[in-house]
């Protein structure tokens, strides 16, 4: 009997070892390949990590208060990848990129720099990948270098005006006066347990960069970002987590040509609740 507590015990000891070692070379990788780009005209600069492959590169746009840097390293580095370029980025006004004052923080915005980003990367074809306000990035992205997009993947993605109930929304109902110091206590609120990954990186961006997108994400647009989305003609997918569930997009969607898919044992941030499974729903897309 002791010798089976001990065999054990060496096994769970081999196992968190291992577990440490792929944890570190992961950390070490994701630093290695951080990259800096300047955008065209300005001194401002974007950071991302590039990770080589050599099939068509899946470019990760992060969601508000997030980071590429932070959210998706770990399924970046997920086997179902390996062959696959990866570019995580950090947009303007978070995780590592500038976050310059005079810049307008506007989904528009930052789709014209990152178009101009994949054109100077001479990048002919890409699948991409957006989560939450970062998809509504990719959709505004795709509609200026559709011809460049093999495939749209998005993750609950703001298809229509915020409404309470999102971030975004919340954050919109800050005024001009008082959205600094509200943010700050929106951070202190997630890091008293209620959010405290997402306090981390949010506590990264610039806070006018956070209330400006806010503000954007609750316009009502003459062409939504839903119109445009179901306009596309590249196979579209739209990722539910499953705890986000029941939706009326789940039955919607499909009528439009998109193809629904469900992360298990998750719910909005399933990059961090489970990447494992968000892992295999984006390989299941490729």
């Amino acid at each position: 009997m002791k010798k089976k507590k001990e065999i054990t015990f060496f096994k769970m000891m081999k196992c968190l070892i291992n577990d440490i070692i792929e944890l570190n070379q992961i950390k070490w990788e994701a630093r290695h390949f951080m990259k800096e780009y300047q955008l065209r005209g300005q001194n401002y600069k974007i950071r991302y990590n590039d990770f080589p492959g050599e099939k068509t590169p899946i470019v990760f746009i992060h969601g508000l208060g997030c980071a590429g840097s932070f959210d998706y390293v770990e399924i970046a580095m997920k086997k179902q990848f390996a062959d696959h370029r990866r570019i995580l980025i950090d947009l303007l006004g978070a995780g590592y990129s500038d976050k310059p004052l005079d810049f307008v923080y506007e989904v528009k915005n930052h789709a014209k720099y990152l178009n101009e980003f994949l054109e100077d990367l001479n990048l002919d074809k890409i699948v991409l990948f957006g989560h939450s306000l970062g998809g509504a990035t990719s959709i505004e992205l795709c509609s200026l270098c559709q011809e460049k997009v093999e495939k749209l993947i998005l993750t609950e993605p703001n298809l229509d005006p915020a409404k309470k109930g999102r971030s975004s929304w919340a954050v919109a109902q800050y005024t001009e006066d008082n959205y600094k110091e509200r943010i700050k206590s929106l951070i202190e609120l997630c890091e008293s347990g209620r959010n405290t990954m997402w306090a981390a990186t949010l506590r990264n961006w610039l806070p006018e960069a956070a209330y400006q997108i806010s503000r954007d994400a609750v316009v009502v647009r003459e062409n939504s970002w839903r119109d445009m989305f179901y306009s596309f003609d590249v196979p579209k997918y739209f990722i539910f987590g499953e705890k986000t569930l029941p939706s009326p997009d789940y039955e919607e969607l499909p009528k439009h040509g998109i193809i629904v898919k469900v992360v298990k044992e998750a719910g909005h941030s399933m990059a961090w609740e489970n990447p494992e499974g968000l892992a295999e729903t984006i390989a299941s897309c490729l």
